[in-house]
């Protein structure tokens, strides 16, 4: 790995999380794209293997600013029927889970059977001062829909309770010791749990329902990274104003990532919740992509200028970087927080 322009320092997005001050600009993304990872390292992987281009996406957040890598913990996951992909992926396809039977047939995973060795290697590949974030394999809510469909879903809380009970018993249960595990490696700074929960308006399913059915296990997720001494954020895109208090007082998460201005523009975000939970990213995409990069750079610093003395931000994107997203936009955005450290 090339000589870095920016040395890692995890302790400053760890203050971001305990909403304090950092002593310079904190970059977060979720995930950015191949294209991205190359410009940034100015390489490819090494080989075709998974732990190559692990080891690459780590090489390109420390090569952007990051103070820590996206990577996962395992490859465990819940498998799925292959699901019709274009411009986007429909929630009703690819269930494999309509009643008792199909649910015992199904072929669940167990997390201790995965193998989580490659942490370790990460670790070592790492430059020093950074760390993991260790992601889920999608979380509570949107394995369940997955499994079932979301339709499916739907009619299965009022005419079948006890089987959606079961289901969102089995993931919740299953996420819950994947990130156990991944919690007590020493290179994983902090757990992220990605879980979509909402359309632009509402949450998929009824406040009640995310309540009986979704958040105990994110709660216990959360209690799980804290027991281990590391934080615990929650990625999820949708309208959750109707249940933030539950993300801040109920599941006692440390960071909330993804905002979109269609539906509360991060600076209103973070001027309602930001001293309660760390506010990461929020710049929204739509905006980056019709923005000139002026305008990107001049809502980037308005940003930090709002945050800078109150604390508690990291500087990113609302949801992630995709590839119709052009490199010089993206680097407008990090570079305006590079050019203040």
């Amino acid at each position: 790995m090339k000589k870095l322009a920016y040395q890692p320092d995890f302790e400053q997005l760890r203050r971001v999380l305990r909403r304090e001050k950092p002593c310079r600009p904190v970059l977060f993304e979720l995930f950015m794209n191949p294209t991205v990872y190359g410009l940034l390292t100015q390489s490819q992987p090494a080989d075709d293997s998974p732990l190559a281009y692990q080891c690459h996406v780590i090489d390109a957040f420390a090569a952007g600013g990051y103070d820590y890598a996206s990577v996962p913990g395992s490859d465990f996951c819940f498998p799925i029927k292959e699901r019709d992909t274009k411009k986007t992926v429909s929630l009703n396809d690819g269930f494999v889970i309509t009643d008792e039977a199909s649910f015992e047939a199904y072929p669940w995973q167990d997390p201790d059977a995965c193998d989580y060795s490659q942490l370790d290697a990460f670790g070592a590949h790492m430059p020093e001062g950074m760390k993991l974030m260790a992601i889920g394999p999608c979380g509570v809510l949107e394995n369940a829909i997955a499994l079932v469909g979301y339709e499916n879903l739907c009619y299965m809380l009022h005419e079948e309770p006890e089987l959606a009970s079961r289901v969102f018993d089995k993931v919740g249960s299953s996420l819950l010791r994947y990130y156990e595990i991944c919690a007590g490696f020493d290179s994983v700074g902090m757990l992220m749990s990605n879980d979509d929960w909402g359309f632009n308006t509402q949450t998929f399913l009824s406040p009640a329902h995310m309540r009986q059915y979704v958040f105990p296990w994110h709660k216990r997720i959360v209690e799980a990274g804290h027991a281990q001494g590391k934080p615990v954020l929650l990625h999820s895109c949708g309208n959750m104003c109707d249940v933030f208090e539950d993300i801040i007082g109920n599941m006692g998460f440390d960071g909330k990532h993804s905002y979109e201005d269609a539906i509360l523009p991060v600076e209103d975000s973070y001027a309602r919740w930001g001293g309660r939970i760390g506010i990461l990213g929020g710049i929204d995409l739509d905006f980056v992509m019709r923005s000139s990069i002026e305008e990107i750079r001049r809502r980037c610093n308005a940003m930090l200028d709002i945050t800078q003395e109150r604390g508690g931000y990291a500087l990113g994107s609302g949801n992630s970087i995709p590839e119709y997203i052009p490199y010089e936009k993206y680097r407008a955005m990090i570079d305006t927080a590079l050019e203040r450290r």
